[in-house]
């Protein structure tokens, strides 16, 4: 072979090679984030058992396209309607695949909205938008899995229906991975325009992992390598990246300075978050939606810890919240049994006590923020979500005894 040969098979190598990359890189492109993201597909690849665990968790189902699949009202006569204490009713209907929220007045149609985005998981509520000129509003009337029917949206008015609630990219920026949303800003008013139905829905692995086009290039180029490249192992943040990285949504809805979509593990939450008035100074005071991070951070057993952050109870990647033996074998590492730390009551033996902690150290408790009207009652019934604040309830230990 003489050297114009050797030089055009060297030519025929790095062109193939560029090519490969390209369609690496083509594959990372299909996802709208950016060239730095992959396809989300590509994590089962190499991690399937992971990938299809976590598909049936809350957090990847936190937000959907709406659809017969999706949403998990009931939409069969009589199930169908909201009474509104004044004249109107709301009607869930399904025309073919679309779905409805209509409004009967007087027996009359007056208006009917579509379901576009879905919010929550189905595990306890479900939450509905409509898209309208740009941008998104939430509907009126949600699903309540503990009154197995349909109720009032929080905060909304009693007495009739209300479509006028304006919803922000903040709402999706802890609820899905991406919406395309532009600011148009006009003088100094700066309104946010969204593309109809066009987001990732749900919490997907680069969400909490970071980026992973270049890693999924290497790992497709070397496949005999066993370390990790081009990615965040959670493994290698401090325990304060870690808890920030859990922060960014389980901290309470607050303004930021920057989406919360930039947000890459590692960061600090002090960068995205703008301080505001502080929050009240007893734990007890905050309420128990949406306050988990503070409400951990002033338990005793975060407080005499050096290491404990959420993954220390939590594994993210599996459905566990109905497990409550296996979060006690948690508290366990720390509170062993006949050690100082195991639990003080004797009301129980041993082995009992070891089975559930988590019931009375951390009790379900009726949130004072989110509330709903179910359909024909005349007060709100309050959302009950499992307090991080881990101490001694004296009012569960007598119902022990």
């Amino acid at each position: 072979m003489n050297k114009r040969q050797i030089l055009f098979m060297l030519c025929i190598a790095v062109a193939v090679g560029l090519l490969s990359r390209c369609s690496n890189r083509s594959a990372a492109a299909a996802d709208p984030r950016g060239n730095a993201f992959a396809d989300a597909a590509s994590c089962a690849q190499c991690h399937k058992a992971v990938y299809d665990s976590y598909a049936s968790t809350a957090h990847a189902h936190s937000s959907a396209v709406a659809g017969g699949g999706t949403v998990k009202g009931n939409f069969n006569a009589p199930g169908n309607v909201f009474h509104f204490a004044g004249r109107a009713d709301v009607v869930m209907e399904k025309q073919g695949e679309e779905l409805f929220q209509k409004v009967m007045v007087d027996g009359k149609e007056a208006a009917r909205y579509p379901f576009d985005v879905v919010f929550g998981s189905g595990r306890k509520a479900q939450t509905f938008l409509y898209w309208r000129n740009e941008q998104y509003f939430q509907l009126p009337i949600s699903w309540f899995v503990p009154a197995d029917g349909w109720a009032n949206s929080p905060g909304f008015p009693a007495d009739h229906p209300k479509f006028d609630r304006v919803i922000p990219s903040t709402c999706f920026g802890c609820h899905s991975s991406m919406v395309k949303v532009r600011e148009e800003v006009k003088g100094v008013t700066i309104t946010e325009k969204f593309a109809k139905r066009e987001m990732i829905a749900g919490i997907d692995c680069q969400r909490c992992h970071g980026p992973a086009a270049a890693h999924v290039d290497f790992h497709t180029e070397n496949p005999a390598a066993k370390e990790p490249h081009h990615i965040t192992l959670m493994d290698t943040l401090s325990r304060i990246q870690r808890l920030d990285a859990c922060a960014l949504c389980h901290s309470g809805l607050k303004p930021l300075y920057k989406p919360a979509f930039t947000f890459k593990p590692g960061d600090k939450l002090s960068d995205f978050i703008i301080p505001t008035v502080p929050f009240p100074q007893k734990p007890t005071q905050l309420d128990v939606h949406g306050n988990q991070m503070q409400l951990l951070a002033a338990s005793q057993c975060f407080l005499q810890s050096k290491t404990m952050n959420c993954s220390s109870c939590h594994n993210p990647h599996v459905t566990e919240r109905t497990n409550m033996q296996t979060f006690s074998q948690r508290c366990m590492t720390c509170h062993e049994p006949e050690s100082p730390q195991f639990c003080k009551h004797t009301g129980k033996p041993s082995a009992v006590l070891q089975q559930n902690c988590i019931d009375c150290h951390m009790p379900a408790l009726p949130s004072g923020s989110i509330t709903l009207l179910a359909n024909r009652k005349e007060s709100p019934t309050p959302d009950s979500v499992r307090t991080h604040l881990i101490a001694v309830y004296e009012e569960l230990v007598k119902k022990m005894d």
